[in-house]
């Protein structure tokens, strides 16, 4: 069975100042004992050069975990190419599951239909996260990276505003920030979708308009990060260089909370 399908959250991920790479295996191992075997947990294994990225995948594997997420992160920009022999390299080194990560904001990468398709063909290549699309694109996305992909390939997408409707076209997975602390939320919409309900997921997602419209103003993890403090679940704030959310923007994540009820 496959880790990517369904909703799929992040929490946030506890780390000192350091993060080195044992503590991303204790971090896996914690994540493992909380779950207790009920839910597959899936860990980031990208770092900046290919022989690292294999040693964390092999950790994660060790430790138990269902999935590596692999985002292709460089110093330069890298080329199709090169992106193609970094995943064959993970692939031929351990038979953990993997996500393809695609996430250009962050990576200055873009995966093209094409290369995702010919990643798919990799042993132990079985999903891909992908940026969320234009409600109005979301099944003539979906149907095209099906029609590169064999059968069983997971289509997932991020930036949760546009979920519900990707989910609505016929997503596999919605991999989720907002689920990371607010779960039930996001269930919602994702049970909905399940049973056919439409009405109830458009329902629900827009319900969380004033969450979404806060996400894309600062960014979902600045958001997180100040919810959890709201809600009394962690007093640390984002690893620096992000700076937490102060003056009027920590108001107004705590105003919408409120009116949401996810926080007294």
């Amino acid at each position: 069975m496959t880790p990517f399908k369904g909703l799929v959250a992040f929490p946030i991920t506890p780390m000192d100042a350091d993060g080195k790479r044992d503590e991303r295996r204790r971090a896996i191992a914690a994540a493992l004992s909380e779950t207790g075997g009920r839910t597959p947990v899936i860990a980031g294994v990208g770092a900046l050069r290919t022989d690292e990225t294999v040693r964390l995948t092999r950790d994660a594997r060790a430790e138990g975990a269902a999935g590596g997420l692999l985002a292709p992160v460089s110093y330069t920009p890298l080329t199709d190419e090169e992106v193609f022999a970094h995943f064959a390299a993970v692939s031929a080194a351990c038979d953990l599951p993997i996500c393809i990560y695609n996430n250009p904001s962050t990576t200055h990468f873009t995966f093209s239909d094409e290369l995702i398709g010919r990643l798919s063909a990799l042993d132990h290549v079985i999903a891909v996260k992908n940026p969320a699309p234009a409600a109005d694109t979301a099944s003539a996305a979906i149907a095209a990276l099906r029609g590169r992909a064999p059968a069983g390939f997971s289509v997932g997408y991020s930036a949760d505003w546009g979920c519900a409707e990707a989910l609505i076209a016929g997503a596999d997975a919605w991999y989720s920030v907002v689920a990371g602390l607010f779960p039930a939320v996001a269930l919602d919409i994702t049970r909905a979708v399940a049973r056919g309900d439409v009405a109830a997921a458009r329902a629900a997602d827009a319900r969380l308009a004033p969450l979404w419209t806060l996400f894309k103003a600062f960014g979902g993890l600045r958001v997180m990060y100040a919810a959890a403090n709201l809600t009394g679940l962690c007093a640390a704030a984002p690893p620096l260089p992000i700076l937490p959310l102060a003056g009027e923007a920590r108001r107004q994540v705590e105003a919408a909370l409120h009116d949401l009820g996810l926080i007294a």
